[in-house]
């Protein structure tokens, strides 16, 4: 059995608060027994993508800067892994949407880069990062191993299965979605993506409307965020669509094995077929 966390909250108007508001999550996390949290995506500044200005490139920093330090000193101090959604910096103009994923003893075990990135109104996301490059790794961590999608990487179902390829039992995907094309989406995707590759997905979304930052610009988050067992399945409740939560969820990590036994999909899949998936 594994406990993990999830969060959503929204946008306090500067990045101290929010720092501070993540580590009481984390804290309160590990009281109740969480061995591993996650953070919505780029959990510590306002979500960005809703204009195209330069002065947010200021937000990025390296995948082991001050941040990810400060939190994996706090996983070290509570056991817990940890998976920080980031803006990183690579060098100086050159900025992806990430994830760092740190171990229960502090260990700094590498980094996820959002493959996929919108470019549409209220997400310009092409205008602050470039498209991973890293690939879809999988962590071996104290509590299993791990791997990260992050939101609009959701609507593309290789990457879901080159996860499962990889041996994740549990994916982690951190959001900044609004209402809108993706409210159906929400409900299918992440549930099939964890039916369809037998694992565990955990999913967080940012939840409110930030205009403390954007004013009329500004767009309603729906929050809503759950865990999907490997047959598809909710974990419990989904999460309110309003307001700021903490959610824990006790995960049986043996039913990765045993749904896989029962549904046969990773031995009765034909790569040898799907050659045009991959073609330019």
């Amino acid at each position: 059995m594994v406990r993990v966390a999830v969060t959503q909250t929204t946008w306090t108007g500067d990045k101290e608060s929010m720092l501070d508001k993540h580590e009481q999550f984390t804290r309160d996390a590990a009281a109740q027994g969480a061995e591993v949290i996650c953070f919505q995506e780029l959990f510590y500044g306002p979500y960005f993508g809703i204009t195209q200005d330069k002065k947010y490139y200021a937000y990025a920093e390296p995948a082991n800067g001050p941040i990810v330090q400060r939190f994996a000193a706090l996983a070290e101090e509570l056991g817990i892994v940890t998976i920080l959604p980031i803006y990183e910096e690579a060098m100086p103009g050159v900025y992806y949407n990430s994830a760092v994923v740190v171990d229960a003893d502090g260990t700094n075990l590498g980094t996820y880069r959002k493959n996929h990135l919108p470019h549409v109104a209220s997400f310009w996301e092409k205008f602050y990062f470039r498209p991973g490059n890293l690939g879809w790794p999988v962590f071996d961590t104290a509590v299993g191993r791990i791997g990260v999608s992050i939101c609009y990487d959701r609507h593309f179902p290789e990457g879901w299965r080159m996860l499962g390829l990889a041996g994740a039992e549990i994916v982690f995907n951190p959001n900044a979605s609004k209402p809108g094309l993706s409210n159906r989406l929400w409900e299918l995707e992440q549930t099939a993506a964890a039916g369809a590759n037998q694992y565990f997905v955990a999913v967080s979304n940012r939840v409110g409307r930030e205009d403390n930052e954007y004013g009329e610009l500004a767009v309603d988050f729906y929050g809503s965020s759950y865990v999907a067992d490997p047959k598809g399945n909710y974990v419990g409740d989904v999460a309110s669509s309003e307001h700021e939560q903490l959610v824990i969820r006790d995960l049986d990590l043996s039913l990765v094995r045993e749904t896989r036994d029962d549904f046969q999909f990773y031995r009765d899949r034909r790569p040898d077929t799907y050659g045009s998936i991959t073609a330019p």
